[in-house]
């Protein structure tokens, strides 16, 4: 069984439904949705506004384990950070969705994307760009290249996205984000800071009729989960935290 704090240090778990057209933003609908999902998560008792379309609710960041939801313009998102269960993160994702249609006045009809995330955080002082050739290597065409005397990286950050259907329209997005500067590596004046890995299991367009954002929210966690166990975990964050144990 997959256990998330064995590798990272920090990790979480993140929907977004995208919408074609503009939410109801007015006061009393994102405050229905806000208390509703509170109802749900009493821990969630922190609210405020970002800018005048982005308000948050969220749990105690200073605790490190929290969960949070917001409401845009265009976009509604839900998170949990350094969650106990997996499941339990799904669960509160599909509270949101349950919730949205009757507070946002959202329809399957208006959906743009759906997006289910899971990121993994490595705290790492160094070239990122370095320990990920260290610990995942490259493609071979480019091993030559980064040979070159004198050479030193100052991005590498693999991508790959793959469309799981014969329209493209679920596809799931493998990328790694690091944080190392020309400026570090220029002055070696390295900071502790985070490596990212993002697994992104994303559907586009409008749900088919009479599928629900929970049946469609299924379907990602199927491909999100299936990937992080099967390929992400042995293949990606294991040499992650490998290398860096070993540094």
């Amino acid at each position: 069984m997959f256990s998330y704090p064995s590798f990272a240090d920090d990790y979480y778990l993140t929907l977004t439904l995208s919408t074609e057209m503009e939410l109801a933003g007015n006061r009393d609908s994102v405050l229905h949705y806000a208390e509703q999902m509170q109802k749900k998560y009493p821990d969630m008792r922190n609210f405020y506004a970002r800018d005048k379309r982005d308000f948050v609710l969220e749990g105690d960041k200073d605790s490190g384990q929290y969960r949070w939801a917001a409401v845009e313009t265009r976009r509604v998102s839900s998170g949990a950070v350094n969650f106990e269960s997996y499941a339990e993160a799904v669960e509160q994702h599909h509270a949101a969705l349950e919730i949205a249609p009757y507070a946002l006045s959202v329809s399957p009809l208006d959906c743009e994307a759906l997006d289910l995330l899971a990121g993994f955080d490595f705290t790492y002082r160094g070239n990122h760009n370095s320990l990920v050739n260290e610990a995942l290597g490259l493609c071979p065409a480019f091993e030559k290249l980064a040979s070159m005397p004198g050479a030193a990286f100052i991005n590498n950050e693999p991508t790959i996205t793959l469309a799981l259907d014969e329209d493209c329209r679920t596809q799931c997005r493998v990328s790694i984000e690091t944080r190392t500067t020309p400026y570090h590596v220029r002055t070696g004046e390295f900071q502790e800071d985070q490596l990212s890995v993002y697994v992104t299991a994303r559907r586009y367009g409008s749900l088919d009729p009479g599928m629900t954002f929970g049946a469609a929210l299924n379907q990602l966690d199927d491909v999100c989960r299936d990937v992080i166990e099967n390929y992400v975990a042995p293949s990606v964050l294991e040499p992650l935290a490998r290398t860096i144990a070993m540094g």
